[in-house]
């Protein structure tokens, strides 16, 4: 599967985010982390790329942390305005797409995605029928276990994404997701779950069908082929990869 996907990959190479690589695509994905922003600091093309790109550009990215306001709110007060309708979040796009499905929810997560699933009526403190695991700092050793045996006895474990990390500021990893998920299969090894993050396709397909843009006029940016290409490839999207060779923000 991973080299068909491979092979779909239309693939182009940027070392920075010029505007002139998206030009003649109607709708511009783009990735978040090491792309726009690294550890709360945008990048030096980022505010003039967000500029050029205008309505035409909409962040897809795998950030578990953050609802589409909350993020725009951050990412305003960096010089980037982009509002929260133009953007696509695995967090809030997991439980957005659970609401709909189950009427109990509980979300190991941080207090806006947790406050997202009260607003849409389907956190559950007690018995949930499907627990969602998010990028959680707060989430201890000694509160693993007791995080395990929920997930034992709920119908379903859905993961907002399995990346192990994200570029920092610096270049180097920051913990993401996967690592929580890493921790948890250690302790219950035959454990399974879901995801609709980043190499899915499903981010993007969403964006798109938001944008109201077919695959073949859209160019996502992102910076790591194995996930945001394979996820472009996926949904039929052209794929540049922006490789900033360690450049810092």
């Amino acid at each position: 599967m991973m080299t068909a996907d491979a092979d779909l990959l239309d693939r182009r190479r940027s070392a920075t985010l010029d505007p002139a690589a998206v030009a003649g695509f109607d709708c511009v994905l783009c990735d978040l982390d090491g792309c726009l922003i690294a550890q709360g600091q945008a990048f030096a093309d980022a505010a003039r790329f967000v500029a050029a790109c205008g309505e035409r550009l909409w962040i897809v990215s795998n950030n578990s942390a953050d609802t589409g306001e909350t993020l725009s709110a951050r990412l305003c007060a960096l010089g980037l305005d982009i509002p929260p309708a133009r953007i696509v979040l695995a967090g809030e796009e997991t439980i957005r797409h659970l609401a709909t499905e189950s009427s109990r929810i509980a979300v190991q997560g941080s207090a806006p995605l947790q406050a997202l699933a009260r607003a849409l009526g389907v956190l559950a403190e007690d018995a949930p029928d499907s627990i969602v695991l998010c990028r959680d700092p707060r989430l201890t050793v000694d509160m693993l276990g007791p995080l395990a045996d929920r997930i034992a006895g709920a119908d379903e474990f859905w993961v907002a994404n399995t990346d192990i990390s994200h570029p920092g500021r610096d270049g180097s990893p920051v913990a993401e997701t996967g690592v929580l998920l890493a921790a948890l299969t250690a302790l219950l090894p035959s454990l399974r779950h879901r995801s609709l993050g980043k190499p899915d396709a499903y981010l993007v397909e969403t964006a798109l069908d938001r944008a109201g843009t077919p695959p073949e006029a859209a160019i996502f940016v992102g910076d790591n082929p194995s996930t945001d290409g394979l996820a472009a490839a996926r949904a039929g999207v052209s794929f540049l990869h922006l490789d900033r060779d360690g450049a810092r923000p």
